[in-house]
């Protein structure tokens, strides 16, 4: 979300976990040692909630962890991607409010505080999100007994620019961006995409997500990498799908031509379309998120 403005303005993983300002919630670290892929050194004062509780700079891209209570914990866990244009992360809003609906569910929620692309501190500035978010599948599956997880269900979340992110996890699980040594599976079981970005086609796609994470003049070849209806295959997957017709920040073409695109390869896939609401809908009402949940118990992924 230039939509920010729109909405409102290794080896194993580390575990170095502290309590956080969101009640029983925990930050867990995704590094242990140096960040891949970043030019800079951490400071401790990037990252942290700002104004309508966004973020404007990560330097240490962590998850911060909601757990149900363990008499209602299902072993669903979902990885939620809050958006942002990729200029920004919609982190309280989009994430930790959605995490805190999941739980009510029985699922365990993780949002991720992911590197926001930027050239000064990335080598390669399109890949850090993807590596953020490949280090957390990873991080989810291999610690799942800790945390009571069915290491079978463990799906992610996204919104808006975090959907492209969502679905760029889901589309590109077969390369990892990551240092993997166990070889664990960074392949989603499941993805649910709220008013996402999907293309980086410059006819459809949000021209400020695009120019944050591929700069003003990407290659063809990049282009196509990170159109996610492109890479969709009979691996992809199963997807709920949720967007307003009049959304006027990302257009919901991406949306459609996704869901297209896999059930032409025969992916399992829910879509929902509003008539109105714009972009940003979650905070303006609620109803959409019981058709989601809906899907979710067909799916056997809560009771």
């Amino acid at each position: 979300m230039q939509f920010a403005s729109t909405i409102h303005k290794l080896p194993l993983v580390f575990l170095l976990m502290c309590l956080t300002v969101a009640g029983q919630a925990q930050e867990i670290k995704l590094y242990s040692g140096s960040i891949p892929n970043s030019k800079v050194e951490y400071s401790e004062e990037m990252g942290q909630l700002g104004q309508g509780g966004m973020i404007r700079k990560v330097l240490m891209p962590s998850i911060e962890v909601f757990q149900p209570p363990k008499d209602s914990a299902n072993g669903t866990a979902v990885l939620i991607i809050p958006g942002g244009g990729y200029g920004v992360v919609v982190y309280q809003g989009e994430g930790v409010g959605t995490a805190k609906e999941f739980v009510k569910k029985g699922i365990t929620a993780f949002v991720l505080k992911y590197r926001l692309p930027n050239d000064s501190m990335m080598v390669d500035k399109s890949i850090a999100p993807l590596q953020d978010a490949q280090q957390a599948i990873k991080y989810i599956r291999e610690h799942h007994t800790e945390w009571g997880i069915d290491a079978k269900k463990v799906g992610v979340v996204g919104f808006s620019a975090g959907g492209h992110l969502a679905s760029t996890v889901a589309t590109h699980f077969n390369k990892s961006y990551i240092d993997n040594p166990e070889n664990t599976s960074l392949r989603p079981d499941f993805q649910i995409l709220v008013y996402p970005v999907i293309t980086m086609e410059k006819q459809l796609t949000h021209g400020g997500s695009r120019n944050s994470l591929l700069g003003l003049n990407p290659s063809d070849e990049l282009v196509n990498l990170f159109s996610n209806e492109k890479q969709v295959t009979s691996e992809t997957p199963i997807a709920y799908l949720t967007h307003a017709a009049d959304d006027k920040v990302v257009d919901v073409d991406n949306t459609i031509h996704y869901f297209d695109m896999l059930r032409k390869n025969k992916v399992e896939t829910e879509m929902h379309i509003y008539p109105k609401g714009d972009h940003g809908f979650i905070f303006r009402f609620k109803e959409w998120i019981d058709p989601m949940f809906g899907w979710m118990k067909r799916n056997n992924l809560i009771k």
